[in-house]
């Protein structure tokens, strides 16, 4: 008998129809040699400190730092999950075979793992890696079934950053608790968690530090046109005046008008967080709400695996896209274009060595009928980008004009759309989102202007002001816990640095939620504030890799580097141990901390 184990009962349920375990048991489905069953989610778990050695229960200092020997792992205390363990395990110990069917990633491959391993599975394991739920990619996938074997190193990457997670969170946690907690509050400390809160509290700081301060500017009105002055802006309103007069004794001149056209590339493929940013961006979804909704519509079938971090799709998809497009009814007025012609095999769009596990995340030509509200407005978000990646450059027309008075340069800029390109898809709203920005500029049409024509102007004196920093909102959190606090508006850039970004895809919604439960920040509008207790916290932690973005992104990297076999499990955990041990020396015994 084969024994197939999925992550959910829903998602067993689909795999059974298909390979004919029609016959409901207790806890599985039986049929043509085949027994379906399921986990919910995580079943088993770390050991706890009390699970190596009783008086490690408590929370001392002297005890400090909790390591165990060897890790070991539990079941997750739950009578729910002990009756369907109990179910497995009596399967797999008389199975002839067993195929892992967990979601196809990191974390799907550890729940599983960590199953089989507590059930003490001796059958030989294989392994079904599919992007969607379809009965296509099903089908497919039990076609090409791998050797459990081949993802030995995404278990051990999941592995490491677990018992990295535990060992930084136990020792950290109980260490700040009872040095600085007062007895007060627990003071969670996390390996993601804590340099995410340092990022909200530092720019919090910028904020309350910066002073604002008056400016003024020289500007002018020639032809119904504004041209500013290419000067430093003025910090008095006296040195204003006296420019002011003197603009107003010369004519304006036309120096240059420089016209190019150019393109400007098509949007890129959503991957998780760009997906998150957008809904955020857009629609103020929570990072956590749009994981739920795009969760929700991978296991109804309508997109691809969507904890992903890549925006490429694997060049042998490309034969694929025709069909997709065919099926998607809904969007006919822009698909029936496209499939006029050959689908382009572009470099931006495939590109096998942008991907590990998973491809984009994209519709499976389901349809989208049967959606409303939230899922409905999610869906339509991955389908329209799904399609203008495939529409030719909109093609744009920038005007530069520079004039003078007198001594003084002015300039002004226009931009005119020519043909709409990829731009069509998106028309009729007010944004499109393509790279991660706002990009609802209205065309500027400027007036003809020749190089040397002279007239009067109108001249004007503007007054600003300087402004702080921003806060933080769910979507420039995600930018930046990305790219390890790193500030990057271009896409390609953005795409390298995600090696060294802090947490995955798939968790960056739930630390930014925790640290929401721990009241460690709060949301004003859609702004992000750390509360008294999360900035009391971070003044407190003086060990720069507990709250360095750059430096926890340094420990993703040698994670990924797990994964790519490049760099040894055991390497990582007692670089981490000895942290642990130099973390705690440090606040227990140095003078440092001894005021705080």
């Amino acid at each position: 008998m084969i024994v197939c184990i999925a992550e959910k009962p829903s998602v067993a349920k689909d795999i059974a129809k298909i390979i004919g375990a029609t016959n409901q048991k207790n806890g599985y489905l039986e049929g043509n040699g085949y027994q379906v069953t399921w986990t919910f989610g995580h079943l088993c778990t770390l050991k706890e400190p009390h699970d190596y050695f009783s008086h490690w229960k408590y929370w001392k200092l002297e005890d400090l730092p909790i390591i165990p020997n060897n890790f070991g792992i539990k079941l997750i205390e739950n009578k729910g999950v002990e009756n369907q363990f109990k179910i497995i395990t009596s399967l797999v110990q008389q199975a002839d075979e067993v195929i892992n069917c967990g979601d196809a990633g990191q974390e799907g491959e550890l729940i599983q793992r960590w199953v089989l391993l507590k059930a003490k599975c001796k059958a030989p394991i294989k392994r079904l890696w599919i992007s969607s739920l379809t009965t296509e990619a099903i089908k497919e996938g039990f076609q090409k079934l791998k050797e459990g074997s081949h993802y030995q190193l995404l278990y051990e990457v999941g592995s490491a950053r677990a018992i990295g997670d535990w060992l930084l969170g136990m020792n950290a946690t109980r260490l700040f608790t009872k040095k600085f907690g007062k007895g007060e509050h627990v003071l969670s400390i996390g390996r993601v968690q804590t340099p995410t809160l340092a990022m909200i509290v530092h720019r919090q700081q910028e904020i309350d530090a910066f002073r604002t301060e008056e400016y003024w500017e020289l500007k002018t009105l020639y032809k119904k046109t504004e041209f500013l002055a290419q000067i430093p802006r003025l910090k008095t309103e006296e040195k204003a005046k006296k420019g002011l007069v003197y603009l107003q004794e010369h004519e304006f001149e036309i120096t240059l008008v420089d016209k190019k056209e150019a393109k400007e590339g098509n949007p890129r493929l959503f991957d998780l967080t760009s997906l998150q940013v957008e809904c955020n961006k857009k629609y103020g979804f929570s990072a956590d709400e749009t994981l739920k909704l795009v969760q929700s519509l991978y296991e109804k079938k309508l997109v691809t695996y969507p904890r992903v971090d890549t925006t490429y799709l694997s060049e042998d998809l490309h034969p694929k896209i025709e069909g997709i497009l065919q099926k998607m009814d809904n969007y006919s007025q822009f698909t029936t274009t496209l499939l006029q012609k050959p689908i382009p095999k572009l470099k931006s769009v495939f590109d096998d060595k942008k991907i590990s596990d998973h491809h984009a995340i994209i519709p499976t030509g389901v349809s989208d009928n049967q959606l409303v509200g939230d899922e409905k407005t999610v869906y339509q978000l991955i389908a329209k980008r799904f399609i203008a990646v495939f529409y030719p450059e909109c093609k744009v027309a920038i005007t530069q004009v520079i004039g003078k008075v007198g001594e003084i340069e002015f300039k002004t800029q226009g931009k005119q759309i020519l043909e709409l390109g990829w731009r069509i898809v998106y028309e009729n709203e007010k944004s499109s989102g393509e790279k991660g920005k706002e990009k609802n500029e209205e065309e500027k049409m400027l007036p003809p202007f020749e190089v040397g024509e002279k007239g009067n102007h109108e001249p004007k004196i503007h007054k600003g002001k300087t402004t702080a920093p921003k806060p933080f909102t769910e979507a420039t959190l995600l930018r930046a816990m990305e790219t390890a606090g790193k500030q990057v508006d271009d896409e390609e850039m953005r795409e390298m640095l995600k090696e060294n970004g802090i947490g995955r895809p798939s968790t960056r919604a739930n630390i930014i939620e925790t640290l929401f439960k721990r009241a460690y920040i709060e949301k004003k509008k859609k702004n992000l504030h750390p509360t008294e207790m999360g900035s009391r916290l971070i003044q407190l932690i003086q060990n720069e890799l507990l709250k360095s973005a750059e430096l926890t992104g340094i420990w993703e990297k040698k994670l990924r580097e797990i994964e790519k076999g490049k760099y040894p499990f055991e390497s990582f955990k007692q670089e981490l141990i000895e942290m642990v041990k130099t973390l705690c020396d440090e606040v227990i015994f140095e003078n440092s901390y001894s005021n705080r």
